[in-house]
């Protein structure tokens, strides 16, 4: 029977006589037109001929074209401009069209109604902002062809059920758009569960996730389980390794043993230290990996100038391996107040080398100030390693100090920390704590 196909009455051999003419006109272009045998092409060559040029005006070539030639047989009035239309409406910029196709061509075929408004409405509702919807399409456009009750519903759900902020489910799929195809029984879960086997609790890989959702992006098999073993080899103890990957989750997904042999080696060449005590650096600031050694050397290099032998900098560099990401500038600010102004002898910094990650302006000099006016006279960790609180405890003689462990990870428990040391992180300020604690790679 015939058919009405773009306003022309055709019949069977009127559509086999178009379908030949409109081959040899794709052939003559350079398009393949194998695939479109099946489709309902328009009746003359002029409607196939304004479609290639309404995609080349878009920015597509040949090439692009054929990745994907089906984007021929689609309808410019009722597909493909209603679509491009509504994605600028949602903010995508007119220029980007053309990229956003070839990413996902599929989608000059959706329907806006049925298919696109519904996932952009599933992302607000997940607290993506209306201003970075484009932003999340274009990193991850076959979020366009997922259906809201299958994989991106799991995933959510899945991610919330073991800790995960549901406020913070909007941020991590705009840093991490990906995630929502993952599938929550062969990616995601496999995934949570060799990390909870290694001791990091549910709770902390929660908070990883909200603010490194890219990890979910690392191969288990062929990475992270790699990297894991690669660290044990290098001599991270078992107990230590949830702290390692809670303060530095990117450490799993790295090239691991290029980096781990490099700066062993290069702190082996400059401080003689050994595997063991390197084994203890990373422990306690696994970031040093992603550090470039030009920028280590130049804190080593200060101390060894300033009278440290090679030994006393190799001590201070594995009990604070802070001090290789340190400023110089501050650095010499603190040491030239300590000798000239304490007047201690520089055994004492051996022994407290944190005493070069405190703000000399606002913590250092202050209290310095108090221990004078009261003529007392004790160590730089008594007077430095306290909360404002707990050091004016500390000079009236109200708190008589416990001895405390640190904080550690129970294999499969929760962090465990002393009272103590939980008062201090919460009364210290946002400055001491990044000063103290935090390196921005």
């Amino acid at each position: 029977m015939p058919s009405v196909t773009w306003g022309i009455v055709q019949g069977r051999k009127e559509k086999l006589v178009s379908l030949v003419i409109i081959s040899d006109y794709l052939k003559s272009i350079g398009i393949v037109p194998d695939e479109l045998q099946n489709l309902e092409l328009p009746s003359t060559v002029e409607i196939m001929r304004q479609r290639v040029e309404f995609l080349h005006k878009l920015g597509l070539t040949i090439d692009d074209i054929n990745q994907y030639p089906l984007m021929l047989g689609y309808s410019l009035t009722k597909n493909v401009i209603p679509v491009l239309t509504y994605l600028e409406i949602i903010g995508i910029e007119r220029s980007r069209l053309g990229e956003f196709i070839k990413l996902y061509p599929q989608c000059l075929h959706a329907s806006v109604v049925v298919e696109l408004v519904p996932v952009v409405k599933f992302l607000r509702g997940l607290d993506v902002e209306k201003h970075d919807i484009a932003y999340v399409l274009m990193k991850y456009p076959d979020l366009l062809g997922f259906k809201l009750e299958g994989t991106m519903s799991t995933s959510v759900a899945y991610l919330v059920s073991i800790g995960v902020n549901t406020r913070d489910i909007g941020p991590m799929v705009t840093q991490y758009p990906y995630s929502l195809g993952m599938r929550v029984g062969t990616m995601i879960k496999p995934f949570v569960d060799y990390l909870v086997s290694l001791g990091l609790p549910k709770k902390s890989l929660a908070r990883m996730l909200e603010r490194r959702a890219y990890i979910l992006g690392y191969d288990l098999e062929e990475t992270v389980k790699i990297n894991v073993n690669c660290l044990l080899s290098f001599g991270i103890s078992r107990e230590t390794l949830p702290s390692v990957i809670a303060q530095y989750p990117q450490i799993i997904g790295l090239p691991l043993k290029a980096k781990l042999s490099s700066q062993q080696y290069f702190l082996n060449l400059k401080l003689k230290i050994d595997p063991d005590g390197f084994a203890r650096v990373i422990e306690r600031m696994p970031q040093i990996l992603s550090l470039h050694q030009h920028v280590i050397s130049k804190p080593i290099e200060f101390l060894l100038e300033r009278g440290f032998s090679v030994e006393d900098v190799a001590k201070m560099i594995i009990k604070c391996p802070q001090l290789v990401a340190l400023h110089i500038g501050l650095m010499k600010s603190g040491y030239y107040f300590f000798k000239s102004d304490m007047g201690r002898s520089m055994e004492e910094l051996v022994d407290f080398p944190d005493y070069f990650t405190y703000s000399l302006e606002s913590r250092i000099k202050p209290r310095y100030e108090r221990l004078r006016n009261k003529e007392i006279n004790c160590s730089l960790a008594w007077f430095l390693n306290c909360s404002d609180q707990r050091f004016e405890e500390r000079l009236s003689g109200d708190y008589i100090e416990p001895e405390s462990s640190g904080p550690s990870f129970c294999m499969g428990g929760k962090l465990e920390m002393s009272c103590s040391d939980i008062a201090s992180e919460e009364e210290e300020s946002d400055d001491e704590t990044l000063y103290r604690r935090t390196v921005t790679l």
